[in-house]
C-alpha cells in the first residue's frame, strides 16, 4: 500500500491539496499520449469539446490509469476504502490555442454530495508555469462554495466559464508535474490554470472524481465504476471497464453518459457552453 504519508495527508489537510505524487514513468506516460492521438487521428472530434469527458470508458491505457493501484491508494488515504469512478476529463491545451480554466470550485456545478471525493490530476505530459499548469489558492477549501459568474468566455474551458472573482492571483501556488506525476485536490479548492505558452501540447488525465460509496449525485444520474472495496449503498448504475480500444459498444457508453453530464452540469443554466 501507497498510502499517504502524515506530511501528505496534514498538507492536504491544510492546503486542500497534495502534490506531487510519482505514479507512473516518463515512458509510461509517452505510451499514454501515443494512445490519446492514436483516437484523436482515427476518429477525428471524439475528444473534442464535451467528447474530453469518459475518454476511459475507449482507452484502455486510460483506463488502467483510472485504477492504478498507486493512486487509489492515495485517495483511499483520503476517503476511504470503498472507491467509485465517478468520470474522467481530459484537459488538452495546444500550444497555439488560447486555452485557460478559470479560478473555480469543483464542487460548484458537478452535484456530488456530500464532500467525500478527490480529484486525481494526472500529468501525461510535464505541466508547469510555461505551459498553463494548475495553480491552487492554498487554504480555500476551508471556507464555503463561493459566487462564481457565468462568463461563457472564449477559451475558457471549463462548461460555463465559471469564474470566481478577486482571486489573489500572486498567492495561488503552481502545481508542477513531471509526466507520471499527479496531485490530488479537494472539492471545494479554488483553482485555475494559465495559457499554454510552450511549443508542445500540455496534457493532463484527470479522474473527476474518485467518490466515496455514500456520495450521491443530487443533480442528475452518474454512472461509477467501482475501483476498490464494496458499494453498500448502491446509490449509482454501475458500468463495465472497457474492451478494447475505440470499441463500438464503449462508444455507445461513453456518449450516454456524456450525456447525462451535460444535463447535470447545465443545470439551472440558460445557455450552454461548448463543454
Amino acid at each position: 500500500m501507497a498510502n499517504l504519508s502524515s506530511n501528505q495527508l496534514k498538507q492536504y489537510k491544510e492546503k486542500g491539496f497534495v502534490s506531487p505524487i510519482n505514479i507512473f514513468s516518463k515512458e509510461k506516460a509517452n505510451e499514454i499520449r501515443n494512445e490519446i492521438e492514436l483516437i484523436e487521428e482515427k476518429m477525428p472530434g471524439e475528444l473534442d469539446k464535451s467528447g474530453r469527458y469518459n475518454a476511459h470508458l475507449i482507452s484502455p491505457l486510460l483506463d488502467e490509469v483510472t485504477h492504478n493501484s498507486k493512486i487509489l491508494d492515495a485517495v483511499q488515504s483520503i476517503i476511504g476504502k470503498n472507491i467509485l469512478v465517478c468520470g474522467t476529463t481530459l484537459f488538452i491545451k495546444n500550444h497555439n490555442e488560447k486555452g485557460f480554466v478559470s479560478y473555480h470550485q469543483d464542487a460548484k456545478y458537478i452535484g456530488l454530495k456530500p464532500y467525500n471525493w478527490v480529484t486525481a490530476w494526472v500529468a501525461i505530459t510535464d505541466s508547469n508555469e510555461h505551459n498553463g499548469c494548475m495553480r491552487m489558492w492554498s487554504g480555500s477549501h476551508k471556507n464555503n462554495l463561493k459566487n462564481h459568474d457565468q462568463m461563457f468566455n472564449e477559451g475558457n474551458l471549463l462548461t460555463r466559464g465559471q469564474t470566481i472573482n478577486n482571486v489573489p492571483i500572486d498567492k495561488t501556488i503552481p502545481l508542477i508535474l513531471k509526466a507520471g506525476q499527479m496531485s490530488l485536490h479537494h472539492p471545494t479548492v479554488i483553482h485555475g490554470s494559465d495559457l499554454n505558452k510552450s511549443n508542445d501540447r500540455r496534457i493532463g488525465f484527470v479522474i473527476q472524481s474518485y467518490i466515496g460509496t455514500n456520495v450521491k449525485q443530487v443533480l442528475g444520474k452518474n454512472s461509477v465504476q467501482l475501483a476498490r472495496g464494496i458499494d453498500e449503498f448502491n446509490f449509482h448504475k454501475v458500468i463495465d471497464r472497457p474492451k478494447s480500444l475505440m470499441n463500438k459498444n464503449d462508444l455507445k457508453i461513453k456518449k450516454q453518459e456524456n450525456d447525462n453530464l451535460q444535463e447535470i452540469f447545465y443545470t439551472g443554466s440558460q445557455k450552454k457552453g461548448e463543454y
